[in-house]
């Protein structure tokens, strides 16, 4: 399959202003989704996605499911709990995905070292690891940069940076 290659052509004097912080970022977000769907689904393929209660939330990245199950989202990092914005992490997560029977993807490793499930996670269509990101909650934890979602995740992690959203707070960001 042959690359994507997108071509943006910005007038001379926008170039150093302040409106591409944004822009650039939401053009590379909008391109790193649509051609890791491209990539790596084809439609209708629901091949490995499971489906799971979940019945409590561990913290910002981990849920225990009805049946027992421990599932770790894949791609990201958050906060231990009782460091800076674990809570936070914790209560967005809660938000999103506490009760609800949330989607559960498969990555290149099905368990971690713990035994908990190692999954992409979604509910209601939202796709819980990389909301975790962009809001700013977490971070982009990429060990293979073959695994489905890495582009994305970290792109958001930028993005989240760029608007100083969650951890990245009042932090300066470095071009």
């Amino acid at each position: 399959m042959g690359s994507l290659k997108l071509k943006l052509r910005i007038p001379a004097k926008l170039r150093n202003t302040k409106w591409l912080l944004v822009v650039i970022p939401l053009i590379a977000f909008a391109a790193g989704f649509a051609t890791s769907h491209a990539i790596n689904e084809s439609p209708g393929d629901v091949s490995g996605i499971e489906v799971g209660l979940v019945a409590r939330v561990v913290d910002g990245d981990t849920v225990e499911l009805a049946d027992g199950q421990r599932v770790r989202y894949l791609g990201i990092d958050t906060p231990e709990l009782g460091e800076p914005y674990s809570y936070e992490a914790l209560q967005l997560n809660i938000a999103l995905v506490e009760g609800k029977r949330v989607e559960l993807q498969r990555g290149n490793e099905d368990k971690d070292q713990y035994g908990r499930l190692l999954r992409y996670v979604y509910v209601d269509g939202i796709f819980v690891n990389a909301q975790l990101v962009a809001q700013g909650y977490a971070t982009a934890m990429i060990f293979d940069s073959s695994n489905r979602h890495s582009q994305v995740l970290v792109q958001l992690e930028q993005y989240a940076k760029l608007l100083g959203r969650g951890m990245w707070q009042g932090k300066k960001i470095e071009h």
